[in-house]
């Protein structure tokens, strides 16, 4: 059921993003090191820019972690308000006309 808070109430799984952004900086590292060594700066160069992307990503998912639960809500913590339990407003069927 869509609530229209959506936005306001969307999880992230920033652990398992976490360990994704591990994985890309151990590979943009290696990448690096691997052409640099070979004499491909073009290649090392981008894998360069890599590990900063994923350098940066993993900063910014350490900070929402690091803010608690208003980035990381526990399970207690319900994703959506609870349901309106009011009976919907009652509306007049439409009117049809013919000409």
């Amino acid at each position: 059921m869509r609530t229209g808070s959506e936005p306001a109430t969307a999880r992230s799984a920033l652990r398992a993003r976490l360990w994704l952004s591990v994985w890309g900086l151990a590979w943009a590292i290696f990448g690096t090191a691997a052409f640099a060594l070979v004499g491909r700066p073009g290649w090392a160069a981008a894998c360069g820019v890599l590990w900063l992307v994923a350098t940066v990503d993993m900063a910014v998912i350490l900070r929402h972690i690091r803010q608690g639960p208003h980035y990381q809500p526990g399970r207690d913590v319900p994703p959506y308000r609870p349901a309106d339990t009011r009976p919907p407003r009652f509306r007049p069927p439409p009117q049809h006309r013919h000409p």
